[in-house]
């Protein structure tokens, strides 16, 4: 417990965390923007990010990649990093998790298809090269 306490006191710097996750400058401020990111503010203005913002970023990315919105990824966070009542954004959560695993699923089944046809295609084409070759 006291471990988890200090790490997350640890504060990183934006261009850290841009540097940890390979996540641009002005992709960590949009994050700030639309609320998927919330810094403490310096007396400065720079921005200090905990640790544990690291793992937000990458959910972050990996959400972008499955083509979720700025609102579903916020909603999502909202189950996974609110502390307190969680049970009022789950189904809302559940129902875009289910969505988003199903288009998931479809496209992995599109995509075993067309590796079977390309397979199909290359092994017809190289028995056509080896025919061929043998009668020449």
């Amino acid at each position: 417990m006291i471990i988890n306490q200090i790490k997350e006191e640890i504060c990183i710097h934006i261009s850290e965390l841009s540097r940890r996750t390979g996540v641009s400058l002005r992709s960590l401020r949009y994050y700030e923007e639309k609320n998927l990111l919330s810094p403490t503010r310096l007396e400065n203005g720079y921005r200090d990010y905990a640790e544990s913002d690291i793992e937000k970023v990458k959910f972050i990315q990996l959400y972008f990649s499955l083509g979720l919105t700025t609102k579903e990824i916020t909603d999502f966070f909202d189950c996974l990093f609110q502390d307190g009542e969680k049970l009022q954004c789950l189904p809302n959560a559940i129902e875009v998790g289910e969505r988003k695993l199903n288009e998931i699923k479809a496209q992995i089944d599109f995509l075993r298809k067309a590796e079977t046809q390309l397979e199909r295609s290359l092994l017809k084409w190289k028995n056509m090269i080896s025919q061929t070759e043998k009668l020449d």
